[in-house]
């Protein structure tokens, strides 16, 4: 989610290093957890920069999580968009790389009641999840224009189910400390879409 290899770059600037350490913290802590202080030593910056660019950590931790719902909307649609048919696309976002025990950075947020309760900071969360499904139901309509998958499919329906299996597989794996129950739930939902494919259709996997 982050460049791990900065030594060919530019110096971050102040409000870059703000936002970048502010998304960290909301995934390692969440939004009740992320206190100034320990953004402003994750940042190494004084509090007088933090309130130059930002009024105070609302309004940081909302440039934070859109910009990390922007990154995963646009890692979900490098495979959702990528090559094949409606299944290897869907396999390949269910099947990309994840840090599955530190769960999902936005899902994360969906437990913080501050986040919950404030219209503004749930608004990412909403237009994100939105997105996805709808995105989803997408790929798996186009899918059955193409023959590849049963008219009996219901895309909105498959799309729900993908999304939760995902978010669902996210907190049972934290629950047990193992990937393992969120690759479980990943091949069960694959294996029900994999039942869906018409006679003849080939995978590029």
């Amino acid at each position: 989610m982050y460049s791990a290899c900065m030594s060919t770059q530019e110096p971050l600037g102040t409000q870059e290093r703000l936002v970048r350490s502010t998304q960290e913290l909301l995934w390692e802590r969440g939004y009740v957890g992320t206190s100034p202080k320990a953004i402003l030593e994750r940042a190494g910056v004084g509090q007088g920069s933090m309130y130059h660019h930002f009024t105070g950590k609302s309004e940081l931790a909302l440039a934070a999580i859109r910009r990390t719902a922007e990154e995963l909307k646009q890692g979900a649609e490098s495979c959702l968009g990528g090559p094949g048919t409606a299944y290897d696309r869907i396999a390949a976002y269910l099947l990309r790389e994840r840090r599955v025990l530190r769960g999902c950075p936005i899902g994360r947020m969906t437990q913080d009641r501050d986040v919950v309760r404030s219209a503004e900071l749930r608004q990412p969360l909403d237009e994100l999840f939105g997105w996805l499904q709808g995105r989803i139901t997408e790929v798996l309509a186009e899918g059955q224009r193409r023959g590849e998958l049963a008219p009996e499919l219901d895309p909105a329906a498959g799309a729900a189910a993908v999304a939760a299996v995902v978010q669902g597989g996210y907190v049972l794996a934290r629950a047990a400390d193992d990937p393992a129950p969120f690759d479980a739930a990943v091949q069960g939902v694959l294996a029900l879409l994999a039942a869906q494919r018409t006679p003849g259709t080939r995978t590029t996997g």
